[in-house]
């Protein structure tokens, strides 16, 4: 009603003066993700990881944090809501799997896939692995509804989300569905990664949004050959995850270096945090117990 009162007004302006320039500008009201009704409440936390830029390792992280909390003894469930670059069923070795249909008085669930213990769900296990996903913003917000509403989770201490880079309809669709307890972003040191997450950290504190930013993840933060693991070579420079930290008021969460284990664990579907007793299982372990404190 709203609405098209206000392209009635719009078009008797236009009538009166037909030269002159007419900015319309769309406000989604939502009501604060702490104060709204959960259409999960067996989930205690929700928790989003998101980046302003593609390629920085949002869900490489996103995999590491939520095995990382779930090693720290919590109930830890994964959704993927990259829903253009669905990636996460190669880095759990789910790649071809689908999950089953189940009858829940009447109404069609989808049970979630197991991967090391943790329930996880992604279009990328639902879609053909090769198909492209061209979806208008309805058909993406309905498959984040559904993610929530029509998936068995079980009791969970936390949901990690893997949202898609960007400000869009999935991040929106998000906090508009479901409360979230936080924002963990992910970022690389170089400048042109850390202007574009500020971008996405900006989205989250809009007044409309106030979603809490827990912290920064800085990934890439230094190079590490295997054959000299004491050597740091800061190829994408130094300072951005501290800079993110300070520009959202938040903290820290970990530096994460970039080594070959972690690119090959992703692709053979063996996540670099249960490489115990590495490097970079420490790192995404202190990534998750920062979290944990944060939270």
């Amino acid at each position: 009603g709203k609405a098209e009162l206000n392209f009635a007004c719009i078009e008797a302006v236009l009538k009166v003066y037909p030269q002159a320039q007419v900015n319309a500008h769309f406000i989604a009201r939502t009501s604060n993700s702490q104060e709204s009704t959960s259409s999960v409440p067996h989930i205690k936390n929700i928790i989003a990881v998101a980046s302003g830029k593609g390629g920085v390792g949002k869900s490489t992280v996103s995999v590491n944090l939520a095995l990382g909390l779930q090693q720290l003894g919590a109930r830890v469930g994964l959704m993927d809501a990259d829903v253009y670059g669905p990636s996460i069923p190669t880095m759990l070795g789910l790649t071809g799997q689908r999950p089953k249909i189940q009858d829940v008085t009447g109404k069609a669930k989808m049970v979630p896939l197991m991967a090391f213990g943790m329930p996880t769900i992604s279009i990328g296990n639902i879609i053909e692995p090769e198909q492209a996903v061209v979806l208008r913003g309805p058909r993406l917000a309905a498959i984040i509804k559904q993610f929530f509403n029509d998936v068995l989770w079980e009791p969970l201490d936390f949901l990690i989300v893997d949202l898609p880079p960007g400000t869009g309809d999935v991040q929106l669709t998000l906090v508009q569905t479901a409360p979230i307890t936080g924002v963990v972003l992910v970022t690389t040191p170089q400048e042109v990664a850390l202007s574009d997450a500020i971008k996405a950290m900006n989205m989250f504190l809009l007044p409309q949004i106030n979603v809490p930013i827990l912290g920064v993840v800085e990934n890439m933060a230094w190079f590490t050959p295997a054959e000299l693991p004491d050597n740091k070579y800061f190829i994408f420079g130094q300072g951005g995850g501290k800079k993110l930290a300070l520009e959202s008021h938040s903290v820290l969460l970990g530096q994460v270096p970039l080594v070959q284990s972690i690119r090959e664990g992703g692709d053979e579907g063996k996540p670099a945090v249960l490489q115990t007793g590495t490097q970079v299982s420490e790192a995404f372990m202190n990534v998750a117990k920062n979290t944990l404190r944060q939270i």
